[in-house]
């Protein structure tokens, strides 16, 4: 027993689409949104490690890498369905983490078997890492909808993505690197100018707006 079967499968990571079923200009494959996750969590990893904060950055590359990986057992299941209810979540969710396990003790070798439980495992948890991973997943996901709306794709799909992306990112914006990611690199994109681009703006706007109700709604009841 060896690592054969894990590096072969690497390969099938290339050919899951993400959001498969929908028309799309760009498509993108989990091995490509696994990369680019990466990028985008050291872009956030650099901010929070300039602001003070202690990074674990072997931790938070084992998370941005991985955070997908088990999605070559079951591939990327359509984003209405995946999201459809919480006990359906939990239920894929179950689903990946058996075939992990069964995988893992099947094919890697024993004395490697815990580093890759770890990294197969959920990524997305309270640590600083796991809530960096949680916004780069989601700043990946919001810049694959913008391609897709800028190129005036019709699928309605894409802007709920592009809503639902924002509204992640935007519940997570007491971490440094949020802030600098909503208040730098945000504007820049909104100021890009499309057809539809001006719907786009009104739905930052609306969250945004919603976020500051709901801090002075809560701080009333102080």
């Amino acid at each position: 027993m060896g690592f054969h079967q894990y590096l072969s499968g690497l390969t099938e990571l290339e050919m899951i689409n993400r959001a498969p079923g929908y028309f799309k200009y760009f498509p993108h494959s989990v091995a490509a949104h696994s990369w680019k996750v990466t990028q985008v969590a050291q872009f956030l990893g650099d901010i929070e490690e300039k602001q003070g904060e202690t990074v674990d950055w072997q931790l938070l590359y084992e998370k941005a890498l991985n955070h997908d990986i088990n999605e070559r057992f079951i591939g990327d299941i359509r984003t209405p369905v995946k999201y459809a209810s919480s006990e359906l979540r939990h239920m894929l969710a179950d689903v990946e983490e058996s075939l992990a396990d069964n995988f893992i003790r099947m094919e890697i070798p024993a004395g490697y078997r815990d580093a890759y439980h770890r990294r197969l495992s959920e990524g997305k948890d309270d640590t600083l890492e796991g809530r960096i991973l949680s916004v780069a997943d989601k700043v990946d996901l919001l810049y694959e909808a913008f391609g897709e709306l800028q190129k005036g794709n019709p699928e309605p799909v894409f802007l709920d993505i592009y809503k639902e992306s924002l509204e992640t990112i935007y519940a997570f914006r007491d971490m440094n690197s949020t802030k600098y990611f909503i208040h730098e690199v945000l504007p820049e994109m909104l100021a890009e100018e499309f057809p539809g681009s001006e719907r786009l703006q009104r739905i930052y706007i609306g969250i945004f707006n919603q976020g500051i109700d709901q801090a002075d709604d809560e701080e009333k009841l102080v």
